[in-house]
């Protein structure tokens, strides 16, 4: 019995000493795969995609790749404005300089047209006395103002470069609440930013943003620097100017405005034709129809707008419109507050006759009404424009 358990423990120890050495010289010859229990991490690696290859599911690649080369950086500049004691030895001494240094702006553009035009907004380059434009792929030119319109807080530049990136014009009255859609910018210089987001509503107005209000509203970010950026679709389609945000902090809370393209796309025709956008005007003064309104001048009308005041030798008042008359519709277009009424008069032209259809009483009136020109009404900047 002793005998048999010595052979069996010099058999182990020369099997231990063989397997040493081989594991110690030829490792490979004793190696084995680790399975999924082992406590080893097995980590695999995708293959890279072959050049041409299908985009991921669900990604929005092409839509960013196709619009970003158009959408440029815009760094704006304004001579300081010196106080009229600015030069006074007493005066710098207790106050210092005031006012020595230039104020400096960032917002974004976006390039509509191979000749260089460049749709952004009035409040990043207003008031600017040189304005940078940097495209995506580094170059650099000096951009002219063509011609601004405060109303709709739209602005047209334009640059002298050759080979141009031009974004393709979408069909903003197409959407729906619940497109995707991305906001291509550069927030707070940090360079050009694509997020994403949904149409969170539409036909937003009475915002006291700007005069003419119609705004596409988004929660993808929007932030200070994106002011005249672009607000995509799916396919890279140019459906809005991003504009303002609500916002208690200054930054982005998911509830941003773009002007809708159908409007950017009027205001930029008429300044690239007359260096103006050319608005209809008739001269009355609109309001929200309601019980007390439609009880006081006796009219019975279930919508419209009701007109409380007519000017006196105005468009309006020389076809025959009257205090208490309810507008309900203009043209083909039915007028249901009075958002769109002023947009659907803004949008005549001067000097030709539109139908109006008003209700004054019991009774249902047809009126030609030729408008004028709109005059221009003095806009200020209110916060929530994203610079």
């Amino acid at each position: 019995m002793k005998r048999t358990w010595l052979l069996f423990a010099q058999a182990v120890t020369i099997l231990l000493a063989a397997f040493f050495v081989v594991a110690t010289l030829k490792p490979e010859w004793v190696a084995r795969r680790s399975g999924p229990l082992t406590g080893l991490v097995s980590v695999i690696e995708a293959p890279a995609p072959a050049p041409g290859a299908s985009i991921t599911a669900g990604s929005l690649s092409a839509a960013a790749k196709k619009a970003s080369p158009a959408v440029v950086s815009i760094n704006t500049s304004k001579a300081a404005q010196r106080t009229p004691r600015s030069n006074d030895p007493w005066f710098r001494f207790f106050f210092g300089d005031q006012g020595d240094q230039p104020q400096v702006g960032l917002g974004s553009g976006v390039i509509v047209s191979s000749e260089g035009y460049i749709l952004t907004n009035n409040h990043v380059v207003e008031g600017a006395d040189e304005i940078d434009v940097t495209l995506n792929d580094s170059r650099h030119a000096r951009g002219k103002v063509i011609g601004t319109d405060p109303e709709t807080d739209l602005a047209v530049l334009k640059i002298e470069l050759d080979k141009l990136p031009v974004i393709v014009l979408g069909n903003s009255d197409a959407l729906q609440v619940g497109d995707q859609v991305l906001a291509i910018g550069n927030p707070f210089g940090v360079g050009q930013t694509v997020t994403s987001g949904i149409v969170s509503a539409l036909g937003r107005n009475q915002l006291g943003i700007n005069i003419f209000e119609n705004f596409i509203q988004t929660d993808a970010a929007i932030n200070p620097g994106n002011s005249g950026g672009a607000l995509i679709d799916v396919n890279g389609n140019l459906e809005g100017i991003n504009t303002a945000i609500y916002s208690r902090t200054g930054g982005n809370m998911g509830i941003g405005f773009a002007i809708p393209v159908s409007t950017a796309k009027q205001v930029l025709e008429d300044i690239v034709k007359s260096g103006k956008v050319t608005r209809g005007w008739i001269g009355v003064e609109p309001n929200e129809l309601s019980p007390e309104l439609a009880e006081t001048f006796g009219v019975k009308a279930a919508s419209g707008v009701i007109i409380t005041g007519v000017l006196q030798n105005g468009p309006a008042a020389r076809a025959g419109v009257r205090p208490g008359d309810v507008i309900t519709s203009v043209g083909d277009k039915a007028i249901g507050n009075t958002q769109e009424l002023l947009t659907a008069v803004a949008g005549l032209k001067p000097g030709i006759a539109t139908r109006f259809a008003l209700q004054r009483g019991s009774d249902r009136v047809e009126l030609d009404v030729t408008p004028g020109l709109r005059p221009r009404s003095p806009v200020q900047r209110v916060p929530g424009q994203a610079e």
